[in-house]
Order: C-alpha cells, then structure tokens, then sequence
C-alpha cells in the first residue's frame, strides 16, 4: 500500500522526467526495488532516505509526508489553525490531505472575510461562483475517475471536455475584477493587507494564507524558469 513516502517519492522522479532506470542507477540501488519503494511495497532504510533527500535537494520531513515545505519547515496537522474546526468538519485521512485541507480552508476563509468588509456583494458572489468552478472541475475529475456514470452529471460529457467550466471560471474571474475595481472608484473601505495587520487581523489563518500563496508563486516561477 502506497504511503506518504512512497508517493512523494514517485512524484519527484515525475517532476524531474526521469527513468526509473537512472535514479536507481544514482542511488545505488536497483530499478526493482526503487519500483518497490514508489509503490510502497517495501520501506527503506535511513541510509536510503538521506539519499533521496540529496539527490532531489528536499529535506527528510517533505520527503516522509510531515511538511509541505519541501526545505522542511514543519507544521503539525495538529497544531494548524483550522477555522472550519467550529462546525466539527474533520476530514480522516493521510497527514498531508489534513494539512491541504486546513490551508485552503483557512485561506478561503480569510478571503471572504475580507471581501466581507468591502462589502461588495458582486465580488463575493464571483469569488464564490469562481471558487465553486474549480472545485466543481476537480471533484469531476474524482467522480470520472471512479468510474462514475457522467450522464448524471448536469454539464454533459462535451462540455466540459471542451472547456465550458474553464471559461466560466474566467468569466467569473472577470468580473471579480471588475466588481473590486468599482468598488474601490466608489470609495469603498479596503482592509489593510500589510503583514503585519494580517497577522494581527488573523493569527493562524495568515500562516495559512501565506503557504498557500508561496506554495503558489514557487509553481508560477518554476513554470516561468525563475527558480
């Protein structure tokens, strides 16, 4: 059974485009059992995890699932503010879908609460509908690949192959533009955003907010070739 380990694992190779065959070359070890390990047949010893940490450049923490920052700083599933914790909303499952879910659990709930004090309910509105888009897209993509029967799906099959939700998703993005702008020309009060009275305004999510947002910008970059 795959684990963390095994997972991150896999993916890293992945990312990189590389053979099975070379990164077992590299790390001494054979193809079938790298094969092993990237599905969670069989667990390495300490001696191979340090390997794999220098050769992909991560700490041990991201690579065992403890961390999602890849240079290892820490946060314990346990210890993350979780502002959805109030409505006893607790997802059971492997350590790092807990702390996915906290992030943008909180993150979302900081958004909304700022768009709050605009007070611009057109901006809330395409925030939700945008929001609402893309986890629309990707519990599809869960429901497609169980092999769910997609004909009860109100958007057909067609559409949206073809990209129907993506372009709603930017049509709501548009107009989430456009609704802050006008807000703003309308001498609506915006919050101030600065670090410090973010952390002030909300202590916990913030932290939240900024992993999600540098989680982000390190995907953007890498992708530009800004790394």
């Amino acid at each position: 059974m795959a684990t963390d380990f095994s997972r991150t694992l896999s993916m890293l190779r992945k990312e990189q485009g590389i053979s099975q065959r070379k990164v077992a070359a590299a790390l001494g070890i054979s193809q079938a059992l790298l094969s092993h390990y990237e599905n969670g047949i069989r667990e390495p010893g300490l001696g191979f995890v340090i390997k794999v940490c220098d050769y992909y450049h991560v700490s041990a923490d991201y690579l065992l699932g403890r961390t999602l920052d890849r240079e290892g700083t820490t946060i314990a599933a346990e210890d993350l503010y979780d502002s959805s914790a109030e409505k006893g909303n607790v997802l059971r499952g492997p350590i790092i879908a807990m702390l996915q879910k906290k992030l943008v659990v909180n993150t979302t709930s900081m958004l909304f609460d700022l768009l709050g004090k605009v007070g611009n309910k057109e901006a809330i509105q395409e925030a939700a509908a945008y929001l609402g888009g893309a986890l629309f897209k990707l519990y599809r993509q869960l429901y497609r690949a169980g092999g769910n029967e997609e004909k009860y799906m109100a958007v057909d099959s067609c559409a949206f192959n073809s990209g129907a939700v993506d372009a709603d998703l930017h049509l709501s993005e548009a107009k989430y533009a456009a609704a802050l702008e006008e807000a703003a020309k309308d001498g609506a009060s915006f919050p101030d955003l600065g670090h410090d009275a973010m952390n002030a305004a909300y202590p916990g999510v913030h932290q939240s907010a900024l992993q999600v947002f540098h989680a982000a910008s390190e995907r953007v970059n890498t992708s530009l070739g800004k790394k």
